[in-house]
């Protein structure tokens, strides 16, 4: 499922850049998975145009017109203060130009990546996460046997009383 599963991540990325502006915590997962894995954008750091405040049309009158996300930037260990603006204007530039200040690789191929060596990972967390959730359906149904099995005893009982006026 390798082809559906890279449609869906990528399906996901460009709708969070679309959405960028409009949720912090979404703005910060994005920023977050761009600093952790050195990427930027969807397939390339162009991908930013699909965001209205970062798109490169003449008719956009953000500040940010042609922009990226400071996430995209490559930083300076020395620096204690991030230049925010670091990404202006770096979509109407080339990729060999862009990539002296930016991260020019896209996110999808990183994250692809990075799940492929951590198959085991994270096949682990989703066994431990349905382990307890098969252990509380075999509870549950112990507990359904178990009323009806009440049930059939009280019905068994009623059926056949010494005392007809008990």
């Amino acid at each position: 499922f390798v082809p559906q599963a890279r449609g869906k991540v990528s399906e996901i990325i460009n709708g969070a850049i679309v959405h960028y502006r409009d949720d912090l915590d979404l703005q910060n997962l994005i920023d977050f998975g761009q600093k952790e894995f050195s990427c930027c954008g969807g397939v390339s750091y162009k991908d930013w145009s699909q965001n209205m405040y970062f798109n490169c049309t003449a008719t956009n009158p953000s500040r940010e017109r042609c922009s990226v996300p400071f996430s995209c930037c490559l930083h300076d260990t020395t620096q204690a203060v991030i230049n925010t603006m670091c990404g202006h204007g770096m979509q109407a530039r080339g990729y060999l130009e862009a990539s002296a200040f930016i991260h020019t690789n896209g996110c999808i191929d990183k994250l692809v990546n990075w799940t492929h060596s951590n198959l085991f990972l994270l096949g682990g967390i989703a066994l431990g996460l349905a382990l307890p959730q098969l252990v509380g359906i075999v509870l549950a149904q112990l507990l359904i046997n178990q009323i009806r099995d009440q049930i059939k005893l009280q019905l068994y009982n009623q059926q056949h009383r010494a005392d007809p006026w008990y």
